[in-house]
């Protein structure tokens, strides 16, 4: 009898035991996020020289950006006008020149845009298959040689100063 009740709890024991699954996900959403270095916020291309209008100046902003991705991404630039103002009178936004380079701690593989026109359209400066944490961006803004800008300065201002203001976004790829 002992063997029978026995038995028979086994069985009831054996027949109340069963796999049970779950389902597990990992999900990852894009994020990316793209900062300007705070003590880089204004950037001046200033013509003091003859040489300066005859060469051009450029003014470098070593890592100038700061990127964080969790995967690829682009970088963007644009101007929010087609040509700096300064009352009646401007300077055409695509005669600067935007380059891209790597910075102190650079992006693994990425490709750098070089004398990117800027543009009132979005122009791609950085692009990586891969992403990557507190990634750095140099950026260098160049003005215009061969005195283009000569008949742009307006008596009594020193300096003449134009502006636009340009946003860099930052693309999921």
């Amino acid at each position: 009898m002992k063997k029978i009740i026995f038995a028979f709890f086994a069985l009831v024991g054996f027949a109340s035991l069963s796999a049970q699954t779950v389902t597990l996900n990992v999900r990852l959403k894009p994020i990316q996020t793209l900062v300007v270095n705070n003590a880089q916020k204004v950037v001046n291309l200033t013509y003091a020289t003859k040489d300066d209008y005859a060469n051009g100046v450029s003014n470098l902003k070593a890592d100038h950006l700061n990127i964080y991705s969790t995967g690829g991404f682009q970088v963007k630039v644009k101007s929010a006008n087609a040509a700096l103002q300064n009352g009646s009178k401007s300077i055409q936004a695509n005669t600067i020149q935007i380059n891209a380079s790597a910075g102190s701690d650079p992006v693994t593989g990425a490709d750098y845009a070089q004398n990117t026109q800027l543009s009132e359209n979005e122009t791609t400066l950085v692009t990586s298959s891969v992403g990557g944490v507190d990634k750095k961006i140099n950026i260098e803004y160049k003005g215009a040689g061969a005195n283009a800008y000569l008949d742009n300065y307006i008596a009594g201002q020193t300096p003449t100063v134009y502006t636009t203001q340009l946003t860099y976004t930052i693309i999921a790829q």
